[in-house]
């Protein structure tokens, strides 16, 4: 007995070839025995024969014999007419122009936009980092040594360390 695992890459498979019957309508022998044991990959090329075969007795009704001409009036009229108003004019531009006077435009407008982004995204991703001012590094050396100073003053002050023996004050 298969596991469903089996069925399911067989379904796949034969589903995937069922396009592929349906002209010559021979059946290879591995397709045939799935098909046996499994009833929705049978009624789905069933379905897909009779549909094949409906399209096949379809035909087209043939046009009436002013078809042409009328087309042509009609073609005419619709070309001739000026649409009403500013919208209605544009997009009877848009729907039956071939566009051949907007694309030198639109590139140009298109290869401005890429030099203004890409200048932007230059400008913005190079920026020079801001350095400061002589008198501003001055000021910050001193406040350093200045506070280094204070330190060392602090450590040298001979009234501020005491006598850890002893556990007395410091004389002065």
């Amino acid at each position: 007995m298969k596991n469903a695992n089996d069925k399911t890459m067989n379904c796949k498979t034969a589903q995937q070839a069922m396009l592929d019957l349906l002209p010559d309508k021979t059946v290879p022998a591995a397709i045939s025995f799935h098909l046996a044991s499994c009833e929705p990959c049978r009624s789905e090329l069933a379905e897909l024969r009779e549909t094949f075969a409906a399209m096949d007795a379809w035909t087209a009704p043939e046009p009436s014999a002013y078809f042409d001409s009328k087309l042509h009036v009609r073609l005419r009229e619709a070309v001739a007419a000026r649409p009403e108003g500013l919208w209605e004019r544009t997009r009877s531009f848009f729907m039956y122009s071939t566009g051949r006077t907007l694309r030198p435009a639109l590139t140009g407008a298109l290869a401005f936009t890429l030099l203004l982004g890409g200048g932007g995204l230059g400008l913005v991703l190079h920026q020079p980092t801001p350095q400061a001012s002589a008198t501003v590094n001055d000021l910050k050396i001193m406040d350093n040594n200045a506070q280094a100073l204070q330190q060392m003053d602090q450590l040298l002050d001979e009234s501020a360390t005491s006598n850890d023996d002893t556990g007395t004050p410091p004389t002065t």
